[in-house]
């Protein structure tokens, strides 16, 4: 066979794999951002099984906590072993969280099944390791723009979920929709495998504490997880309290579910653009910018009127921004450190994100109870905007990517 031929079918069976882990990681996280989205429809229907309001805020909280302490270390083990065997696990233990709480609704229950279960289970299928995946399948020059069509495509289970458990809540109350969420994360099983068999760079023994150590040593790294603590209060505290906030407003209970929907749907036209983006601008002032906007854009919607179209347009808005900063953050890392140790080290900027999320959700809930409005978590989450973009832009990175 001559050796251009040879070349060209070595060529095209590594960008068949490509695609295949490309499909496989924004189904992954399809699925596992998909059924984190759904948390919020279940304030009121927990709350007529006798779990208040702010059990269901806090067990959502911890939901974050457990996801972002548990992230470092599911990175670190598809770091080593690959995406594989922690995808299955990361399947199973979501699955449990919804099935615990389906089959005894209770408060201790809710806490720990769709708090420390679903957080643990998001750990590995999420970004540390999913996402992880796909960006060892892709050279530096396509690395940026492939994690953020993965997290495009993830969006898409953010639109679908939303409806399909909502449906399923009218249908059976919330038994019902936890039972259907649960079932549909088991779908993830089996796609950890066309991650590894695309990965151009191998798991392998590493010293992860090492390179955390290096990596919390540099001011860069710093400040990017300072400003992802905000990214992580700012769309928790929407995610879990935006429907509730609508129906104090007076609009109709439906409008969460369809505000959350257009959310999902316009994420995934952001987040492939944000991706774009990262690869042909510094990323870390793409990620100032989105955290101004997002801040600006959360501000003049608690001044508005409440209607649909201010709700409409509001949720096409963050949608647009809502998980673009997590390609971009990825970019980050990536063009600082390479990616032989990203999973771990996304994990260890993701735990920032995700106590500002817990913040974000217990926070929203506390508030709520307290004074009966949501206005002081409205100026807080927007004020956050303007802090995270100050913290990005004075990132310093290297002129060439590391490999």
């Amino acid at each position: 066979m001559p050796q251009d031929q040879s070349g060209s079918i070595v060529i095209d069976i590594q960008a068949r794999a490509r695609t295949r882990a490309l499909i496989a990681g924004s189904v992954t996280l399809s699925l596992a951002l998909g059924a984190r989205a759904t948390f919020g429809l279940f304030l009121v229907p927990l709350d007529l099984l006798g779990v208040g309001v702010a059990d269901v805020a806090f067990a959502i909280g911890v939901h974050n906590l457990a996801w972002g302490l548990a992230q470092p270390v599911a990175g670190a083990i598809a770091d080593r072993h690959g995406a594989t065997w922690p995808q299955v696990f990361g399947a199973v233990m979501y699955a449990l969280g919804f099935a615990l709480p389906a089959l005894w609704p209770a408060t201790w229950s809710v806490m720990l099944g769709i708090g420390l279960l679903t957080g643990v289970g998001m750990a590995f299928l999420g970004w540390g390791v999913a996402m992880a995946g796909v960006a060892r399948a892709f050279p530096p020059e396509q690395r940026t723009a492939a994690t953020g069509a993965a997290s495009a495509g993830g969006s898409v289970g953010q639109m679908l979920l939303l409806p399909v458990t909502a449906a399923a809540i009218a249908w059976g109350g919330a038994t019902a929709g936890l039972v259907v969420l649960g079932a549909m994360l088991l779908l993830a099983l089996p796609l950890g495998r066309p991650l590894d068999q695309a990965a151009l760079v191998r798991p392998a023994p590493r010293r992860s504490g090492a390179a955390v150590r290096v990596a919390l040593s540099e001011r860069s790294f710093v400040l990017l997880s300072l400003g992802f603590f905000t990214c992580g209060f700012q769309l928790a505290f929407l995610a879990t309290h935006l429907p509730g906030y609508l129906s104090l407003c007076g609009m109709p209970a439906s409008s969460g579910a369809w505000a959350l929907m257009l959310v999902g749907g316009a994420n995934i036209l952001g987040s492939w653009l944000c991706g774009h983006a990262g690869q042909r601008l510094p990323p870390h002032f793409c990620l100032a910018a989105i955290y101004a906007v997002r801040g600006a854009a959360i501000l003049a919607f608690w001044l508005a009127p409440k209607g649909d179209l201010t709700t409409a347009l509001f949720a096409i808005v963050m949608g647009l921004l809502w998980l673009g900063t997590v390609p971009l953050t990825n970019g980050v890392i990536a063009r600082q450190f390479g990616v032989g140790d990203i999973g771990a080290l996304f994990g260890v900027c993701f735990i920032s994100h995700q106590i500002g999320g817990f913040l974000g959700a217990w926070a929203g809930g506390l508030v709520f109870t307290a004074t009966g409005s949501y206005d002081i978590g409205f100026i807080a989450t927007a004020a956050s905007g303007l802090v995270a973009a100050a913290f990005n832009l004075p990132i310093r990175l290297p002129r060439v990517a590391a490999a």
